[in-house]
This record gives C-alpha cells, structure tokens and sequence, in this order.
C-alpha cells in the first residue's frame, strides 16, 4: 500500500494496480470454473444488468478480518461481493452480485456490512435494489460473526420492504440461512440448471431422512417455481433472468412515493375488440382461457405474468392501459374451473399487497364458482388462508377496477374485489353470474323435496335450474342493487377501464390510524 515515500505518479499507479486486483475476484483459474458451470462472473452480471458505464462501485478495498484458520493468507479485495449503484434505462438502482469465485461467495462479517452499507443508501434514496446471489453460505471460519451479518441484512429486508422494490436474482447457491433475505423481498427470479435453494441440502436430508433427491429436484428453478411457489420467474439463462429484471422494473416505480412509470402509448385508448364479444362459452361449465382477456385488453397485447408456474387457476401480473401499469388479477377458468384454493389465494394476496405497496392500480378479471372444496384444503387452512385474499383486497387504497366475465358464486364473488371490500368500479359482462351459488346446487338444495316428487325428475331439474338462472344468476339482479356500476359489452372493457382510471388518477382513502393490521397468516 501507499506509504510517505511514494510521489505522485507512484501512487496513482499502485492505485490503478489495486483497481485492477480487485476486478479479478478469486483469480483467473476460478473465473474458468464458474464459466465452465455455465455460469457469469460476479462482474459480468453487473455489465449485463446496468446500462453501459453506469455502474459505480463501492469498498472495493474491503478485506475480511478474520486471521484464524489460515485465512490471514486468503484476503481478497471486494471479500466476495461487488456493491454499488448504476442505471437500468436511466433510472438509479442500488445492487450486489456476490462472486463465488472467491471463497465460494461465502458470507463474512465484512461481506454483509458491504450489503447492508448499499442496503442503507438504497432506501435513504429511494431507490430500487437488487441482490445477485451466488454463494455457499456463512464462512465458517468466521462463525457466529457471519450469522450475525445475515441477520443485520434480513432486518434491513424487512425495513426496505413496501418502501422501495426488492428483487433477488438466483443465479448459484443459495442455501440455509442464506435464503431468507431472497424470500423477504418482493420477487426471486431463478435460473434453470443453475440457481439452487433450499434450507437443508441434499446430503443433510439422507443422513436424517435416509431420503435421496437431487439438488435439482429439492431446490432447483422448477420445484420452487411450480411446487414451493418461492420463485416468482423461472428464466432459461443469466441473460434471461436479467433481461426479465429490467422488465419488471419497468411496471414499477422507483419507491413507495412515487408513481409507477408512465410510457407514450401506441395503442388506441378507444380500441374495441370485437373477438372478446365471443370469449364466454355458451356453456357456462366449458373452460375458456382469461389470458386471452387479458391480452386482448391491455396495451399491444403485452402482459408480463407473474407466478406462471404455481397455482394456475389464479393469474396475476402486470400490463399498461394507455401507457399507465397496472396489476392484473384474474381467476382462470381452464385450470381448476377458476376456483380459489389455498395457493391461488396466497399468490393473489401477495400480489395485491406489492401493488399497494407501490402505487401500481389493480384491475381484476373475475370467473370463480367458489372455493376449492375438499377435507385436505379444509385441514391444510382453506380458511386462514382465503382471508389473506380478502385482507389484501380490503387493505388496499389505490384505485380498484372489477369485471365480472361469468361466474362469481358464494364467498368467492365476495372475496375478488367485489363492490363491498372497497372496488372503485365494477362491470359485468352480459354473460356475468352473480349468486350465492352455482344454480345446479342451489336448485338441489332449495327444491329436493319437489324434484323427488316429481314424475319426470331430470324434467322438472333442468327446468328449475333454468328459472333459478334467469332470475338469480344474472348480472342484472347485482346492477339492480349498485353491486355493479354498470353492464357492458365485453368489447367495451378496455375504454371504460382507461376512462375510469383516468378519474382515479387522484384517488385519497384514508383508514383508521393504527400500527399496522394483523393479516391472517
């Protein structure tokens, strides 16, 4: 290091070859074996997340402090983690990649002050934050100082949480402890073949369960992506999974202050789509596909769905309406009949609360005959778990806009952002059916005695069913009561939810004041 005896120009040199020191990580042999995994470096993450020459770095002269176990010979500049702040299309995000080229990314106390260090401007600036993680867990050589600096960092998970946009990006190992930071934040985005989570590895499991699985099929991209519903994205590639970072950012604002990012619409405001018309089978028990609402609704189309893999009978995402972002919502319909069942309810939950969280207004697409029945939904807390849906819903305060496209049966019509929990505005489609249940079970319970009496039974069922349809399960008995704002045709969805949301624009609800609620978890 530089001393008194240095001039000028030594010292700028020593400083360039320090510079150049720390941008090797764990050296040239360890940056060919996490190539040879299929895997970037730390360093060229960062190239690829911020927008070129952007990135700045900090405490890139940082070093570990412990000296037993030999490790006063294995210091390395950065100890394991790259931090610093850049712009992703312009706008200022703060992040960290850990390098597993050194030590095995492994967490030391000066590893996680690094963090917490960028954690804190994150937050005091209002800014987005993402974390790159890569690495084999706390040092053990550093012991219970390196369990510490995961704590200091899930404390500061749970502060930044609702105050500015979390992102973790699993691109290596992420196990033990290590993995409750990813799942304080607000979306986790794996890597097929190469991301891994899991509290317990594979290893540990045989010695105590005698039960052999992989590390794929215990923590990989898929399990935790269609099983665990941990992960938000599972993504092809490093690319990908970066390229579905900057995307998400787009949708959503920089902090808890602001609005959501605004794009120059190119798609026509008025626009009707004459095939939505024909959308709803005849048939009220045959599947159609709400994704095909969805696209058909918000701008070009473009639909960036979220939690794709887990609980497909609920879909949630997020879109633009004349160049405003959204979050959607929607039961879907050919997948499980559109019925909420736990994971359905949980994944809207969460996603209703981030949107809350940051501005983004809700638009949800209903078609749900009720709840999922069955003893192991009942046991497994169908009840708990349903009021967390209905909380989120009631909870939140930006502008809520409903449509009913068919079916809303029971406490289900209830629980989707119904006109009672505090919807803005709510449409029915001509073919909405809007009662306490389904007509076949209504029918069998209120008229039994009389279908049994009858001659003809399957006669006199059908048309019982017939007249309960007509006069129960119809939208108009709802917009009778204001339950519904109005009916529209299906075409005309997307004017009146752009001309609606137009008048939201400077929505205030105020709530009684308190420290904060106690959702049902």
């Amino acid at each position: 290091m530089a001393d008194g005896s240095q001039s000028g120009p030594d010292r700028l040199a020593e400083l360039d070859s320090l510079r150049s020191e720390s941008l090797l990580g764990g050296g040239l042999e360890a940056v060919e074996k996490q190539h040879e995994k299929g895997k970037l470096t730390a360093r060229e993450r960062l190239d690829l997340l911020f927008d070129p020459g952007t990135f700045v770095e900090f405490d890139r002269f940082v070093t570990h402090r412990a000296t037993d176990f030999g490790m006063d010979k294995k210091k390395i500049l950065g100890d394991g983690v790259v931090t610093g702040y850049g712009k992703i299309d312009g706008r200022p995000v703060y992040c960290f990649a850990q390098d597993f080229t050194v030590l095995g990314g492994s967490l030391s106390e000066t590893f996680a002050a690094k963090i917490c260090k960028v954690m804190d401007l994150a937050v005091r600036n209002g800014a987005p934050f993402i974390g790159l993680n890569d690495s084999g867990g706390a040092r053990i050589q550093e012991g219970v100082v390196s369990l510490g600096g995961y704590a200091d960092i899930f404390f500061r998970n749970t502060n930044a949480s609702g105050v500015i946009p979390q992102i973790s990006v699993i691109l290596g190992p992420c196990a033990g402890g290590a993995v409750y930071s990813p799942a304080i934040t607000d979306f986790i985005v794996m890597t097929k073949k190469t991301s891994h989570m899991f509290i317990t590895g594979p290893k540990v499991i045989k010695s105590v369960l005698n039960e052999d699985v992989s590390f794929d099929d215990l923590g990989g991209a898929y399990p935790h992506y269609q099983k665990s519903g941990v992960a938000h994205f599972a993504c092809e590639d490093e690319h990908d999974s970066i390229d579905t970072v900057k995307k998400l950012l787009g949708y959503i604002p920089q902090n808890n202050l602001e609005s959501p990012p605004r794009v120059m619409p190119e798609d026509d405001p008025e626009r009707m789509d004459a095939e939505l018309d024909g959308i709803v089978p005849d048939n009220p028990n045959q599947p159609y596909d709400m994704k095909k609402v969805i696209h058909h609704v918000v701008d070009e189309g473009a639909f960036l769905e979220v939690h794709a893999g887990w609980a497909q009978n609920m879909v949630v995402g997020f879109a633009r309406l004349d160049g405003q972002s959204v979050g959607i919502v929607a039961n879907q319909p050919n997948v499980l009949a559109g019925t909420l069942d736990i994971n359905a309810a949980v994944k809207a939950a969460r996603f209703v609360r981030f949107c809350d969280a940051f501005n983004v207004p809700l638009i949800t697409f209903v078609d749900v005959p009720g709840f999922l029945p069955g003893t192991e939904q009942e046991h497994n807390g169908i009840i708990r778990n349903g009021a967390k849906l209905i909380y989120a819903f009631s909870e939140a305060t930006v502008p809520k806009l409903t449509i009913v496209t068919r079916k809303a049966y029971g406490g289900a019509y209830c629980v989707m952002c119904s006109k009672h929990i505090g919807a803005d505005l709510n449409l029915g489609w001509p073919t909405a059916e809007i009662a306490v249940m389904g007509p076949q079970g209504a029918v069998e319970i209120v008229f039994k005695k009389e279908m049994d009496q009858a001659e003809n039974r399957a006669a006199k069922e059908e048309e019982l069913v017939g007249e309960y349809r007509r006069k129960f399960a119809t939208p108009y008995v709802a917009a009778a009561r204001g339950y519904l704002d109005d009916l529209i045709k299906p075409r005309e969805t997307r004017p009146r939810l752009i001309s609606m949301l137009g008048t939201l624009s400077g929505k205030r609800e105020s709530r009684p004041p308190k420290k904060h609620g106690n959702i049902p978890l």
